[in-house]
């Protein structure tokens, strides 16, 4: 059998990007930088931050005029009443409030804290961030973007940094997707000792995303990977199938 190797390059060079920015192009020219040839069948992993930056998805806080409801939280949870405001426009639902923790299901369907909603690593006093409108389309874009530039076909990964239940720590996870399916689904296949598998499906796009978190040091500057290796079909893809829908959630 073939030994499989993945390789994680994190690419360096990326300057910083401004609304408007054509994202395939600065990662293009980065790789180059660093004399690396982007190859089909790479996997480029995206931190949402820069996304978001080049997508304009910023808010000021100057501009935000709080409801009832987000005076009524931020007193609560000892926040600016402001930074709720826009958390509860990007939020769907409210999942769980819990001392200065509010944790909500955004209008994408994803479970997270403050919805994405974001002070660190942006410009400017009392500005926030917010996630993609839609990450699925940001990482088509890009995928579209490297192969118009680069001519070569990979599948892109849109990370964000996540808690998870059961579990202490963050991880990085697939929010947005183009190129790859988002799971393996072992479901109905036998394992090494002919037991036939009834659940097991594995989120590898969470995995990738998660593995290329430690090459991106977010104080380093490095907020794209290239994971190379690892096999997989060319397809459209989407994160949203990693979202579990409301029937399955066990703690709804």
């Amino acid at each position: 059998m073939k030994q499989q190797r993945l390789t994680i390059l994190g690419l360096k060079h990326i300057p910083a990007v401004k609304p408007g920015d054509n994202l395939g192009k600065i990662i293009a020219a980065a790789a180059s930088k660093q004399r690396i040839r982007l190859r089909n069948g790479d996997v480029l992993v995206v931190a949402q931050k820069i996304v978001s930056k080049a997508e304009g998805r910023f808010v000021s806080l100057a501009s935000i005029r709080p409801s009832n409801k987000a005076k009524e939280l931020a007193r609560t949870l000892g926040k600016d009443p402001r930074h709720i405001e826009v958390i509860l426009r990007e939020t769907k639902r409210v999942v769980r409030r819990r001392g200065k923790h509010l944790i909500v299901q955004t209008r994408h369907g994803l479970v997270c804290a403050n919805a994405g909603v974001d002070r660190s690593n942006v410009q400017g006093k009392n500005v926030v961030s917010l996630l993609p409108k839609d990450p699925d389309r940001s990482a088509r874009r890009i995928r579209a973007q490297i192969q118009q530039i680069a001519g070569r076909q990979v599948a892109v990964i849109v990370s964000d940094t996540f808690g998870r239940p059961w579990r202490m720590g963050q991880t990085n996870v697939a929010i947005g997707l183009s190129g790859m399916n988002p799971m393996i689904d072992y479901r109905g296949t036998k394992d090494m000792f002919g037991y036939r598998l009834l659940v097991t499906m594995i989120a590898v796009a969470d995995e990738l995303a998660s593995a290329a978190e430690l090459v991106m040091n977010k104080s380093d500057g490095i907020p794209v990977a290239i994971i190379r290796g690892y096999p997989h079909h060319p397809t459209r893809g989407s994160a949203r199938r990693l979202v579990r829908p409301p029937r399955q959630d066990l703690f709804r």
